[in-house]
């Protein structure tokens, strides 16, 4: 049986039908059932966009199922994942999470659904990401880290139940056991000061809570070494960053093979420092990288 697929949207038709086409594009597609969560518009100016999202939702076909979730208040993406992940995982053992931005490889169904049977019993194992950075030293086939991530994702409700809403609560574990550096990924990105903002509620990341949930916890996350997801959403349309080119990424078509490459059951140092390096050696500079890290986690 296929994971359900769910797709957070608001008010970007183009995004999202992009989205959605290559989503379509997969072979499992077919046999596997899409819930789509329509958050309200925010103000009046968001009221044509978000019913022009609406009427195209209407119109897609090529999944088991389609069932489209209109919230009649806004929600604001934080709330509207939240809420909508723990229903679904309510109803299933498994989702597969995606956002209206996030244009997938054709195996990208493939390797969530391999990799959720394959780790469905492992404890340690949290959450399958199948979105890896544009990095110059080649990483593994497949590896894991400690943590969480939200570029394309998928959990068990197992994994879901250990999400903690408590910001100070994660961010004192993680004072308390001297882990800030490893947290920041080796001090080269800005993860602390996220999670203090969250924390004084100048965001609402999920995100930030759902990558600390899983580090405290000593839980991994498995990668692919090759990107199958390219992010559309650093192109300006959202009203939190500037358009960059970063973390664009060309989508693997080639297969990740996830069962013949299975890495041990810890976090890779290796990839670790792969992932440090690129993030130290951004030429946009960590101001920069601040101010994408606040949109990568907020509403968009």
């Amino acid at each position: 049986m296929k994971s359900p697929i769910v797709l957070f949207v608001y008010n970007r038709p183009g995004h999202t039908r992009l989205t959605v086409d290559a989503l379509k594009k997969n072979p499992e597609s077919s046999d596997s059932d899409l819930i789509i969560f329509s958050d309200a518009p925010k103000s009046a100016r968001d009221e044509a966009s978000v019913l022009n999202v609406r009427n195209y939702l209407r119109e897609v076909d090529g999944f088991k199922s389609v069932r489209i979730v209109e919230r009649a208040q806004n929600f604001g993406l934080s709330k509207s994942i939240r809420e909508g992940v723990t229903e679904i995982l309510g109803q299933y053992e498994t989702v597969i999470v995606l956002e209206d931005d996030l244009i997938t490889s054709p195996s990208f169904l493939g390797y969530m659904n391999t990799a959720l049977d394959l780790y469905a019993t492992t404890e340690e194992v949290i959450s399958i990401h199948a979105y890896s950075y544009p990095t110059k030293k080649k990483l593994p086939e497949t590896f894991f880290l400690r943590g969480a991530d939200c570029w394309g994702w998928a959990t068990w409700r197992r994994g879901w139940a250990l999400f903690e809403t408590d910001g100070a609560k994660l961010l004192n574990e993680i004072r308390t056991r001297n882990e800030v550096a490893r947290f920041n990924f080796n001090n080269s990105y800005p993860y602390t000061s996220m999670l203090e903002e969250q924390i004084a509620g100048r965001n609402s990341s999920w995100a930030i809570l759902w990558y600390a949930s899983a580090f405290v916890k000593n839980k991994l996350t498995l990668y692919p070494g090759r990107s199958l997801v390219h992010n559309l959403g650093n192109d300006s349309s959202g009203t939190h960053s500037k358009a960059t080119n970063v973390y664009d990424v060309d989508v693997s078509d080639v297969v990740i093979d996830v069962v013949g490459s299975k890495p041990p059951l810890k976090d890779n140092q290796a990839a670790v420092e792969i992932f440090a390096g690129f993030f130290a050696n951004d030429q946009s500079g960590v101001d920069t990288l601040k101010k994408l890290a606040k949109k990568i986690l907020k509403w968009t």
